[in-house]
């Protein structure tokens, strides 16, 4: 979404790109970190976060091969 809006209001590529990755892998770490807090090491919260955090890795990967192909 970040992307779309950059691309609509007109912002250069060379920004637009970094910053809607960056946006989009922004605070699993913390996520991880609180689940385990508050739930406990063993509870579904954390190992529903922790593999969000396996899942980013191809999610970015798709998100690069959208960026490259859709310059502007």
């Amino acid at each position: 979404m970040a992307y779309l809006a950059a691309k609509w209001w007109r912002v250069e590529h060379a920004i637009a790109a970094p910053c809607a990755l960056i946006g989009t892998s922004n605070f699993f770490e913390l996520a991880v970190a609180v689940a385990i807090g508050l739930f406990g090491l063993h509870s579904g919260a954390a190992l529903a976060t922790v593999v969000g955090v396996l899942v980013e890795v191809p999610v970015m990967l798709s998100l690069v091969t959208i960026v490259n192909r859709t310059r502007w």
